[in-house]
């Protein structure tokens, strides 16, 4: 019994009193913004087990009604004033098997640069201005209508391994930049994959695996105590806005079923959940009354919404909740402790490990990812590496295997809170133990003494274990271990990540990762502010720091800024050195800066050794 206590204790991380009972049907009202999917009797009769009607508590969160009009207003910032001088573009292009067009986006910088008029930016932020009782349009119905009922399995693995190329195959290849059938064949190998649920039709594919640019997830949702449905619309705009490649929606309060059709219907991104958490409602929050049939009753929900991934923790086995005794956070993961609470609880086996199969067979008939859960990952810097972490990091192994034999895509999630020694291990154990599918991790953390700056601590070992093979990264905020993340907080995360996943492209030596640097550096080196705070990965906040001390018009066109002021501007004076052997007919080479400096040299000598003088001298002669 004491182990029993001990144990438990551990694994907790929120009570059961915060759950809410969730909405157990589909309201009607939610027709306006659904598809009409056609869904065979077997998605409703022969795969969801009907549960007794749980009586909801009296509990109640306020929330705005959706369908009050103010809801159709909600807007993020306006395009053009977050990135101010650039465009929504797309390019065309032509499935060759189907004939099916393709709109590929992107964001155009125009800049000032006679040599390179604009720079061609990887855009996830989706259609603009567009009411949240519309949804986005559904760009991928003809391709997923094309290919119904016509294979045995509906996976894009599946595809890859019969030699196929998808739509989203050369979608992703032609914004990655690279080729269709490269695409395909790291899918079919199982070290990339493409999150893409076909009842998901708004989505615009997007590509996770080590040899992509590495991608970033932003994390929403409601809880039991605060948010709302349209909060978390706006949140969802917000996050692609910014440059979110992924979204979880992690809502563990009311209205859960409605607030995930809401965010489903106007993403352009892969959106994925955590379904453990919904199905806990369906329980009244007891951990204890979980089972098998609610589970999987809460998969095929899901699914039939569009849910692109789903994290579930199956590698949470009975025999490895004792290994975290000794630990100094216990269990941190809230799906790892649901888990780990009902196998000590009943003292059998974690249920979606035993069904693992059948869970396969549902992902499989909607081609939904899986990304392995990591509920044991460590939740502080003193656990990491340790034990537990790396048996359930094993048992993802054996999962992964277990997908792809029935071609279902997967990825495997890490920690977590790992110092910077530590990190080339998880990522050598992770290649090795499974098969170099892709890695999504959540930082890691390198220090666990900076509340309210994790977004820093983690987007450290972020850029550290991207550089080393991680293909996604979850993104950590302000808030992390404080409280829920405003939109604040959540652009705050999305920019810390997208330096790190921007950091690894560039030591991967990733094709075009170089590119943007290089034009923001040319432009600072020439002065040009604009395109300076254009090119930025937050333009309105570098521009908005700049003109804290040089505000106006005239500042755009000053060759200094006020750091060094200018007397003191580095890049001035080597301008001037450029100048000066230009105009003595030396050239721009090594040689001609080198008898540059040699004249100012002398000339320095000549003026008794000083650094400043009372007068300005005439060098032009």
């Amino acid at each position: 019994m004491l182990f029993r206590s001990l144990a438990v204790a551990a694994a907790l991380c929120a009570p059961s009193s915060l759950a809410f009972v969730p909405i157990t049907q589909s309201p009607s009202s939610l027709s306006s913004i659904r598809r009409n999917i056609a869904t065979s009797p077997i998605d409703a009769e022969a795969l969801v087990t009907k549960e007794a009607n749980i009586k909801p508590t009296l509990r109640t969160k306020p929330t705005v009604d959706p369908f009050n009009p103010e809801f159709s207003r909600i807007q993020s910032v306006p395009y053009n004033d977050a990135f101010p001088n650039s465009t929504k573009e797309y390019k065309m292009a032509v499935h060759e098997p189907t004939g099916h067009k393709l709109a590929i986006p992107f964001r155009r910088v125009h800049l000032e640069d006679p040599d390179m008029p604009h720079l061609d930016l990887y855009d996830t932020s989706g259609p603009r201005d567009v009411n949240p009782h519309d949804g986005l349009p559904k760009i991928r119905k003809e391709w997923v209508d094309a290919r119904e009922g016509k294979f045995e399995r509906y996976t894009q693995m599946h595809f890859a391994k019969l030699g196929m190329i998808t739509e989203e195959m050369q979608f992703v290849a032609e914004r990655e930049g690279v080729s269709a059938t490269f695409v395909r064949d790291e899918i079919a190998r199982g070290r990339a994959i493409i999150t893409s649920n076909k009842n998901h039709l708004e989505l615009e594919p997007q590509i996770i695996g080590r040899m992509f640019k590495v991608k970033i997830n932003a994390n929403i949702g409601n809880s039991a105590i605060t948010s709302s449905i349209e909060e978390e619309v706006e949140k969802l705009q917000w996050s692609t806005l910014w440059g979110a490649d992924t979204l979880m929606d992690l809502s563990t309060g009311k209205h859960i079923h409605e607030t995930r059709e809401w965010i489903m219907r106007n993403s352009p991104i892969p959106v994925g959940t955590v379904p453990i958490y919904q199905a806990l409602e369906k329980v009244n929050g007891i951990a204890e009354d979980l089972n098998w049939e609610v589970f999987r009753e809460t998969l095929i929900e899901q699914a039939e919404q569009g849910v692109d991934y789903f994290t579930i923790h199956a590698g949470v086995l009975l025999r490895y909740v004792p290994t975290t005794i000794n630990r100094m956070t216990g269990i941190v993961s809230r799906g790892g402790s649901i888990h780990a609470k009902w196998n000590i609880f009943h003292h059998k086996e974690n249920f979606a490990y035993e069904h693992w199969d059948e869970i396969l067979d549902i992902c499989a008939k909607y081609d939904i990812a899986l990304s392995i859960g990591d509920g044991l990952r460590p939740g502080s810097i003193y656990d990491a590496n340790d034990e537990s972490q790396f048996a359930e990091l094993f048992t993802q192994g054996e999962l992964t295997k277990r997908a792809w034999a029935k071609d279902v895509q997967v990825m495997n999630e890490g920690p977590g809170h790992v110092p910077l020694h530590k990190i080339p291990e998880n990522m050598r154990k992770q290649l090795d133990w499974c098969s170099e599918a892709p890695f999504y991790t959540l930082g890691p953390l390198t220090t666990d003494i900076a509340p309210g700056y994790d977004h820093i601590t983690s987007a450290i070992g972020a850029a550290n274990i991207a550089a080393l093979g991680t293909a996604m990264l979850c993104y950590v905020t302000p808030k992390e271990h404080l409280g829920l993340p405003n939109r604040d907080d959540v652009k705050a995360g999305i920019i810390a990540y997208k330096i790190a996943a921007h950091a690894a492209d560039l030591a991967k030596e990733f094709p075009g990762a170089q590119d943007r640097d290089n034009a923001l550096s040319k432009a600072r080196f020439e002065f040009r502010w604009n395109d300076q705070f254009n090119l930025a990965l937050d333009p309105v906040t570098a521009r908005a720091f700049h003109d804290e001390t040089l505000d106006g018009d005239a500042s755009k066109s000053s060759h200094f800024c006020s750091m060094c002021g200018p007397k003191f501007c580095s890049m001035k004076i080597t301008d001037d050195v450029r100048q000066y052997a230009a105009e003595h007919g030396y050239g721009v080479t090594e040689e001609a800066l080198n008898a540059g400096m040699e004249e100012m040299s002398e000339l320095y000598k000549e003026k008794g050794n000083k650094l400043y003088l009372e007068e300005p001298i005439d060098i032009s002669s």
